[in-house]
This record gives structure tokens, C-alpha cells and sequence, in this order.
């Protein structure tokens, strides 16, 4: 996968050793056919996909406090695409608060791959794990406003220009005429991902859960080139999450009894002992 941060061409990430065999599971809605890039939260303790509850035009999951997961990504084009990582409102790679224009991954064609973490260097990330709100990083960096989403922002690239077969004139061609005086500027990319509210302080309060800058682990990139062919994003897609307790109390998660024996601790849950 590799970054962009500018409209043309532009350094980007590109992740070593991630075309995975793996399929991917998301809301079973006939719109998320027409989908470039199609993207999953991974328990990477199970290895299983989160469950996708539609709420009110919202698709959520659940997630559980100190639990680490990984966000899968699958390229279902035929071209590379450029993917602009949001998590809580900040750019997963660069640290910034997140906008479309911004670096990204680069997937090639029919890729799939997990992006499990802050990124930290070309060779580390911070893993990805569901925390407290106040334990989240972007609370603890001053930016709570948009804790609870995972978004990516994709853009399609930029095909080369076809070669143009120029002939020569018999006669000396006439002097082009002076180019007219340039009357204004372009605009720049408005950033579409950071959207403010008034109610953005009750939003966060009302949240129980965020993202935590976890333990180091190794992940390597390397930088690649990409133009993109449009200046806005052709696919924007959001997920939204929190604890099941918090869900529940929303009316999203029914307080069924399936949900409950999912958590129920197990004296004999099997596998090694961990690092602490």
C-alpha cells in the first residue's frame, strides 16, 4: 500500500509481504457491491471479523477495552487504488487530524492486506486496541471530538496520457498567440473528514470506548509514487464503534442473551501464556 499527500504525484506507503488470500466480511447490502475497496475490523485475538449492525445509516460494531485488532482492506479493482486511513478523526499514518488529501496506503490490484496500528516509522506501528475514552490517543493528544469511527477515504489513479504522433509542418507554423493572463487561483481541497459540530463535546461524552496507542510491533513499508485522477474521494465509507454495554444502551445491540454469553469469561479458554 503506499500514501499520497498531494493531488499529483506524491510519496506513498507501500506495505512489504501483504497479498493475503483472505476474504472479507462486511454488511450484506447490494450498494457495498459497487465498493473499490472493501474494509473489515479483525479481532486479531479470534482472528474472526467484527459482526456489522446497520443502526439509522450507520453501520457499527462492538469492541471490547484492551482487545487489539486490525483493520482489513481489499482492493476489489483491477487497478491500484490509494486508501486514506481515518481512525477517530486522525490520520492513521502521519498522526494528523484526518483529511482526504493526506498520505495513505497504496493497494495493488485485488489486494488484500491488515493494517493493525499507528503508524510509527517505515519499519513499526503502535497496534490498534479498543481502550477507554480517556486512554484513547486522540484523547490524549486533544482531539476526542471524533473517537468511535474507522474511515477510508479511496481514490482511483491516474492513467497516463496516451503518446501523441506529431508531424512536421512543410512550413514553418505561425507564432502562437500570448496565453491569457491567469485571473485567479484554484481552491484548495477542502478537508471533508474533519467536520466540526456543536454537539461534538455531548458526542464524545456519551462515548464509552476509543482507540489505544498500543505496543510496538514490526511492520514494514516502503515508499511508492501516486498520482491521483480526481481531486475528491470516489468512495467514502465509515464504520462506528463502541462497547457492547454502550450499544445496548443505545438500542443498537439487542440485550439478548447471545450477547451476554459472548462475554462471559472462561476458566479454560486454551493457548499460551502471553507477554504481559
Amino acid at each position: 500500500m503506499h500514501a499520497s499527500r498531494s493531488f499529483r504525484s506524491a510519496t506513498a506507503w507501500l506495505l512489504l509481504g501483504s497479498l493475503l488470500a483472505l476474504p472479507t466480511a462486511h454488511a450484506a447490502r447490494a450498494h457495498k457491491a459497487a465498493e473499490r475497496v472493501r474494509m473489515a475490523v479483525i479481532d486479531r485475538d479470534t482472528g474472526s471479523a467484527a459482526h456489522v449492525v446497520p443502526h439509522r445509516g450507520d453501520d457499527w460494531i462492538a469492541g471490547t477495552p484492551g482487545a487489539p485488532y486490525a483493520i482489513r482492506l481489499t482492493n476489489t479493482t483491477g487497478s491500484r487504488v490509494l486508501v486514506v486511513l481515518s481512525v477517530d478523526g486522525i490520520n492513521a499514518i502521519s498522526g494528523e487530524t484526518a483529511a482526504p488529501s493526506q498520505t495513505g496506503y497504496v493497494l495493488a490490484p485485488w489486494q488484500t492486506t491488515e493494517i493493525t496500528g499507528w503508524r510509527k516509522s517505515h519499519d513499526d506501528v503502535a497496534r490498534f486496541e479498543f481502550a477507554a475514552l480517556g486512554d484513547s490517543y486522540a484523547a490524549r493528544t486533544g482531539r476526542p471530538d471524533n473517537v468511535g469511527t474507522i474511515g477510508i477515504a479511496v481514490f482511483g489513479e491516474r492513467a497516463p496520457p496516451p503518446p501523441i504522433a506529431v508531424s512536421r509542418p512543410p512550413y514553418p507554423a505561425p507564432a502562437s498567440p500570448p496565453a491569457p493572463a491567469a485571473r485567479g487561483r484554484a481552491a484548495p481541497a477542502s478537508d471533508a473528514m474533519s467536520p466540526q459540530s456543536a454537539n461534538s463535546n455531548m458526542q464524545a461524552e456519551r462515548q464509552s470506548i476509543g482507540t489505544g496507542h498500543g505496543a510496538r510491533e514490526w511492520a514494514p513499508v516502503s515508499s511508492t509514487a501516486f498520482e491521483r485522477a480526481t481531486r475528491s474521494p470516489v468512495q467514502v465509507t465509515t464504520l462506528r464503534y463502541d462497547s457492547v454495554d454502550a450499544l445496548v444502551s443505545r438500542g443498537i445491540l439487542p440485550p439478548h442473551r447471545a450477547w451476554a454469553q459472548a462475554r462471559r469469561p472462561d476458566a479454560f479458554p486454551g493457548g499460551f501464556v502471553p507477554d504481559p
